[in-house]
């Protein structure tokens, strides 16, 4: 009877079990009319469902109870072993396996869901030390199983709830714990996380079953645990983090720049009211030296704080982290700056190009570079031949089927809907377009362009016509540009337009780019700042033309990657996942649902601060905007970002290229029939939504329960008001006061996390990484028929269009950097899949219903991969066409060009 459920009726006197006066406020506060959960329904949920109803009958005690039996419970413990360990860890774990047979050992405690009901307290075991570990400690094994066995009696109830107590000196993995020998079978403990020593962390760790509870169901004996639970994943807001903390709080962007390596390293901080920004992870270090307002840096190689349940496991780490990504940022690029000599600046041709991929880049190995070679570096540098230190790249999936497909305009549109940055592109209402800026700073709001720079284009239709059919779309990053402009172009090495670029749609569904508008800040009132290029008559005009794509693809991409990718997918993110950690248990439904969604996310975001987006960093040193990408991306946050338009049906909407329409299987109308990123996207957004409301309506039957439910209020409250507290008050936030709200704020979360990150990411070095398809920056403006270059210009275009574009060192540089981040680990978890998938819920029916939902997404891959192989398709399918595959689920580790993980991990 060591599984007995007696007592478990409801828990309508569950006030009467709190231990602690503050906890007992605290619900006190928060509390609203209770709603009393039968015992017939956490017991069909529950682990304890294999006790038969006769079986709960017999137990009610009509006749006197018998005394309590003692029996014996087994707890089968799963600890994870690194693979790689220094001398001094080592030693280390040499001393624990000593030290452990006298004592100092790891000991766990059983706490049951019931309180001991004539102390009203916990009703624990005695606490029992896991055995053998002297014996195992060296077994070179992925994961070593221990044992424990504890005495309990027939009295004890369900186990709720473990208390595991590591006297070793070393922290150590814990996956998952399970209890064996009680009546009602397993009762299993997914862990997955780190237990640091006690003489560092003297609180013993809690874990608790899978079962799934909110929290006015949460048993009597588990409820003082779960608010304990989540004060100290809180924490006090005060103090400078451990790497060894498993606190998460927020903070703003004062990390970025390092006023005391000079002004020219300063930046703005980002958040607050005069740069709202979202809240990244707070790592409480002390300001800098020279400014009070900025933190102090930890500069790489030095390890960035988050919590440590955030930090990337060790496969992560070999396959990109620590490995990978730091020996390009660390050896790589420095052995490039040795070896692009002085007189190397530009590519003579693009003969020099393509040799990056055939014959490499000699490095001039120093000392650095002998350290180079013992570091796992990724794929594009596909080997460093023996002492001769060539360095290849890989080829670019771009120029896999057609070396020239970069060069043509309809590959140039295809792109827009079906390349690395689909997210742009939005239907043409007006005609011309207007701007949005304030004519008193930015002048006249009219556009360049007129309706004789496209009309020759539209078949017979007049303009009107052609926006009343809905046959122009446009790619406008005007807005974005303009304001940054001046000192973008006082920047060394840097030349930029603000462009838009006009697009038709022709009658087989694909779309012709037929005008570029390109714009300059106005330096005076008679200055000419507009000018329009049109699709090509002759060389010349072909050349300038090349020249204006190449600009608005050096546009697009600093939008691409400082706008829709790290704003909408990693920053905005972030403060939904903080908030997820310190207000919603680890036993709360909703929590269980987001997990995989949240993995590595906190880790990849630091990392981005202290490598990436940080002042001179490779993001800045790398695109266009140079040091005011930063800037660029909190205004686009200010002026453009909106929650609720990040779901992809009011993404689509909001962008003009679809319309609701409820006849159809989404619910709306694509207007660009064949749009592979929104019609791929669409079935995926579609099987989560479903999936989202059959594990929604499976706990919140009805609103009130949405409304009662403290944890969810304080979650989603928390995430708006303090993790986007600059746009707090904004009038689009949705609301959450029903089951359907919270179908769409989890599903919107969902998808930026998994598919929309991923629709972003995975294809930089595929499309990215030849230089001349996507030019990250240029350095020449387009010279006009009276300015001194247009001689240059004519007597050698392509001299002029190759020295426009990014340098040896910025090209290679970027190639290293984006084939890093476009590159799949090898413990990568794709969306339908998940860590322990049989036992993460305790729920057998949420259980099921997540084996349908992998099995939708194999559905979803089956259908992409029939679409890629339509000829019907044509911007997906045909000669020398890239299939559309971003949105394709499951992928080889690598840079693969498709695979959409669960979260936002690289």
């Amino acid at each position: 009877m060591g599984c007995s459920i007696i007592e478990r009726t409801s828990f309508a006197s569950s006030s009467k079990v709190f231990l602690n006066h503050n906890f007992h406020k605290r619900q006190g506060q928060f509390c609203v009319r209770p709603v009393l959960v039968p015992l017939e329904r956490r017991v069909v949920r529950g682990t304890v469902a294999a006790i038969s109803e006769d079986l709960v009958l017999k137990s009610v005690p009509s006749v006197p109870a018998e005394k309590p039996v003692k029996f014996k419970v087994r707890a089968v413990v799963t600890v994870r072993n690194k693979n790689k360990e220094d001398l001094k860890e080592s030693l280390v774990k040499q001393l624990d396996a000593f030290t452990d047979k006298i004592g100092r050992n790891v000991v766990l405690e059983l706490v049951s869901t019931e309180i001991d009901p004539k102390t009203k307290a916990l009703k624990k075991s005695k606490e029992a030390a896991l055995k053998d570990w002297s014996k195992k400690y060296n077994v070179k094994a992925e994961r070593v199983n221990y044992t424990a066995e504890f005495m309990v009696d027939s009295s004890f109830g369900t186990p709720g709830a473990i208390m595991v107590t590591n006297k070793h000196q070393k922290e150590f993995f814990l996956e998952a714990i399970t209890i064996e020998g009680l009546a009602c079978g397993p009762v299993h403990f997914p862990c997955n996380s780190w237990v640091q020593s006690k003489k560092d962390h003297p609180e013993k760790r809690i874990f608790f079953s899978n079962q799934p509870y909110l929290p006015n169901e949460t048993p009597a004996g588990l409820k003082a645990l779960r608010e304990k639970e989540l004060s100290n994943l809180r924490g006090d807001g005060n103090g400078v983090r451990k790497l060894s903390d498993r606190v998460y709080d927020f903070d703003v962007y004062n990390d970025l720049g390092n006023p005391d390596r000079g002004i020219d390293f300063a930046r703005p901080k980002l958040g607050g009211q005069e740069i709202p920004y979202p809240r990244r992870c707070r790592t409480g270090r002390v300001p800098s030296d020279t400014d009070l307002q900025t933190e102090s840096r930890v500069e790489k190689p030095l390890p960035l704080y988050v919590p440590r349940d955030e930090q990337f496991e060790e496969s992560k780490q070999d396959t990109f982290s620590f490995g990978r990504l730091k020996a390009v940022l660390h050896n790589l690029i420095p052995s490039l700056k040795a070896s692009v000599s002085a007189g190397n600046h530009e590519f003579n041709g693009f003969s020099d190009i393509d040799n990056l991929y055939s014959e490499g880049v000699l490095l001039k190995l120093g000392l650095q570079d002998e350290l180079l070679k013992k570091l796992p570096l990724p794929k594009l540098v596909s080997r460093i031949q023996d002492n001769k230190g060539i360095l290849k790249y890989d080829t670019p999936k771009i120029l896999s089927k057609d070396k020239f497909a970069w060069l043509r305009d309809d590959e140039f549109a295809r792109q827009a809907i079906a390349g690395v940055n689909p997210v742009s592109i939005e239907r043409m209402t007006v005609f011309p377009p207007v701007s949005k800026l304030d004519p008193e700073i930015y002048g006249p709001q009219e556009s360049a362009l007129k309706e004789e720079h496209i009309l020759g284009y539209l078949n017979g239709m007049t303009v009107q016509q052609a926006l009343d059919e809905n046959k122009l779309f446009m790619v406008d990053h005007h807005d974005v540009y303009l304001p940054f402009l001046d000192k973008i172009n006082a920047l060394d090495g840097r030349k930029a337009y603000a462009t838009r670029t006009i697009f038709v749609l022709t009658p087989r569904e694909t779309l012709k780019p037929i005008a570029i508008e390109l714009s300059l800040p106005q330096s005076g009132p008679r200055s000419r700042s507009k000018r329009v290029v049109t699709a090509p008559v002759d060389a010349t005009t072909n050349w300038l033309w090349q020249l204006a794509k190449a600009h608005v693809c050096s546009n697009d991409a600093g939008v691409h990657q400082l706008v829709n990718h790290w704003l909408r997918t990693h920053a905005c993110t972030e403060p939904f996942i903080l908030s997820a950690h310190r207000q919603l248990s680890a036993m709360h439904p909703i929590f269980k649902l987001l997990d995989p969604h949240m993995r590595y996310t906190l880790e990849i975001n630091a990392l981005a601060r202290q490598n990436l987006i940080n002042a001179d960093g490779v993001i800045e040193a790398c695109f266009t905007p140079g040091r005011y990408c930063m800037e660029m991306s909190a205004v686009a946050y200010k002026n453009f970002w909106r929650f609720d338009m990040e779901g992809l049906p009011a993404d689509l909407i909001r962008r003009g290229v679809a319309v609701p329409d409820p006849t159809q299987p989404h619910g709306i109308k694509l207007l660009i029939q064949d749009y592979p990123y929104a019609n791929d996207g669409l079935l995926i957004w579609s099987a989560i939504e479903n999936w989202v409301r059959k594990y929604v309506n499976r706990y919140y039957p009805t609103s009130t329960q949405v409304c009662e439910d403290r944890e969810l209020q304080n979650w989603y409250s928390e995430s708006v008001n303090v993790g986007h507290a600059d746009v707090r008050d904004a009038s689009w936030w949705p609301t959450l006061a029903s089951a359907d709200d919270l179908v769409s704020i989890l599903t919107t979360i969902i998808w930026l996390a998994s598919a929309q990150h991923a629709a972003l990411n995975f294809g930089q070095y595929p499309y990215g990484g030849y230089v001349p398809n996507r030019p990250p920056l240029m350095r020449r403006l387009i010279p006009e028929e009276n300015d001194p270059e247009y001689v240059n210009f004519l007597a050698d275009p392509q001299k002029y269009f190759l020295s426009s574009l990014p340098g040896v060192l910025q090209s290679t540089k970027f190639m290293a950097v984006v084939d890093n981040l476009s590159t799949h680990s090898s413990d990568e978890e794709y969306i339908g899949e998940r860590q322990q998938p049989s036992i993460w819920s305790g729920d057998t029916d949420i259980v099921e219903a997540f084996y349908g939902f992998s099995a939708d997404i194999r559905r979803v891959e089956k259908e992409i991969e029939s679409r890629n192989s339509d000829p019907s398709l044509r911007n997906r399918c045909g000669a020398g066409v890239l299939p559309y595959e971003l949105l394709a689920p499951s992928s080889e580790p690598g840079v693969t060009c498709r695979g959409v993980p669960n979260s936002v991990s690289i």
